[in-house]
């Protein structure tokens, strides 16, 4: 058991070869299991009377309300469920609610251009596309692409036909650029707002460390943005999703409406094991509220930058109240500069294991959190979160005890 033990912590376990024959396994499955999805669908609806990629019917029926001259429709839930059961042919399909901001209607649009299969695997390659691009750009080696294709989390994405891709795309491209082109790095930090909820750390960040370029490009995209999306679609659309907005706290976010065990936040937690509204909300202010405090000291330390994307990645994750498994895709670039920093300084006692365990956490996490009420998701992310401060600290102090060798 000792010998168990201390491969465990050491991480001596996980070869190159071990992390290549798990990533094939796993994607070979992913890549059957999806054949056998769509192959048994029909119509575009599976064989559980939902629509394939579940969540994009709701972006392709808001494109088709906007070539129909009524975009606001998509934040009013009765008229946007009548849109996505058009979609089908009048087939009763369950209702995935629109809660994107005006300007992500431009998405929308493009993809219903084309028939429905079409616009969901032109959304889905493109932004996997991207996914692979930035992440290769993190970790550029021969093996980053197979691992990332593996990722559990991304299967969870594609199931739901999500935008996980793109929010990780954009992230991990910023965090990239940050040094090297400022002021992209912005544009696409700015970009991040379709996705409002995991923007709060990042302006924190930005001007702990001063980067004022890209504080300067990102608040102008967004202004961009929305001063494109009202001309578009005129003052009303702004009226519209803030009305919506009622609706998505109260029932997707307070009431669990999405479920319980795929909200992988400290706020879910607490709500489904029992606790009131303001019980929940403090706990994920306090969690938000540490993490902010952190943040700010790591990026203002003299800690390697790889610690600091880290550590803002999944801070990002865990300060919102909703986030959801397929969002776990994000994680990726966590993961991804985790790794660098290991293989270019060597890693720390249990951080490998704690780097697989993230890796694998998406796959189980619904599974654990509908069958024990255990967060799983919520628990590994606080972990690895933990363990990029505690790397960062260590790297800063001298020690007597050196980095393990990178495998």
């Amino acid at each position: 058991m000792s010998g168990i033990w201390q491969q465990i912590i050491s991480g001596a376990w996980l070869t190159a070869e071990r992390i290549r024959a798990y990533s094939l396994i796993l994607l070979t499955l992913g890549i059957v299991g999806f054949a056998a999805w769509f192959a048994l669908a029909n119509g575009g609806i599976d064989r559980n009377g939902k629509p394939l990629g579940t969540d994009f019917s709701n972006v392709y029926a808001a494109g088709t309300l906007i070539w129909q001259g009524k975009a606001a429709d998509a934040y009013d839930p009765e008229l946007q469920h009548a849109a996505e059961i058009a979609v089908f042919g009048g087939r009763d399909v369950p209702f995935y609610g629109w809660h994107y901001p005006p300007f992500f209607l431009a998405i929308a649009a493009l993809v219903a251009l084309v028939p429905y299969l079409w616009g969901l695997a032109l959304w889905q390659i493109t932004s996997f596309i991207a996914y692979c691009a930035a992440l290769r750009a993190i970790v550029p080696r021969r093996e980053t692409v197979l691992v990332a294709s593996a990722f559990p989390a991304i299967f969870i994405n594609i199931g739901h036909g999500h935008n996980g891709f793109l929010t990780t795309a954009l992230l991990g491209g910023a965090l990239v650029m940050l040094d090297r082109r400022p002021w992209l790095a912005g544009v696409l930090i700015g970009l991040i707002a379709y996705k409002p909820q995991f923007g709060v750390l990042i302006p924190l960040a930005l001007l702990a460390n001063r980067r004022w370029p890209t504080i300067a490009a990102a608040t102008g995209t967004v202004i961009a943005l929305v001063a494109i999306s009202t001309l578009l679609f005129g003052t009303g659309i702004w009226h519209a999703f803030a009305e919506s907005t009622a609706f998505t706290r109260d029932v997707v976010l307070e009431q669990g409406g999405t479920g319980w065990q795929k909200i992988q936040s400290i706020f879910s937690a607490a709500r489904m094991w029992g606790a009131d509204l303001p019980l929940a909300y403090a706990a994920q202010m306090l969690l938000a509220g540490s993490i902010a405090v952190s943040l700010i000291w790591l990026w203002r330390s003299d800690a390697a930058f790889a610690l600091k994307a880290a550590a803002l990645t999944i801070g990002s994750l865990l300060a919102t109240p909703y986030v959801l498994d397929y969002d776990l895709t994000v994680l990726a670039v966590a993961i991804a500069f985790l790794a660098r920093h290991g293989l270019d300084h060597g890693f720390h006692r249990g951080e490998v294991s704690i780097l697989a365990l993230t890796w694998i956490m998406p796959l189980l996490t619904r599974t654990v959190a509908g069958a024990i009420d255990l967060p799983l998701g919520l628990i590994t992310m606080i972990l690895l979160y933990v363990i990029v401060i505690r790397r960062a600290v260590a790297d800063r102090m001298p020690s007597h005890h050196a980095p393990l060798a990178a495998n």
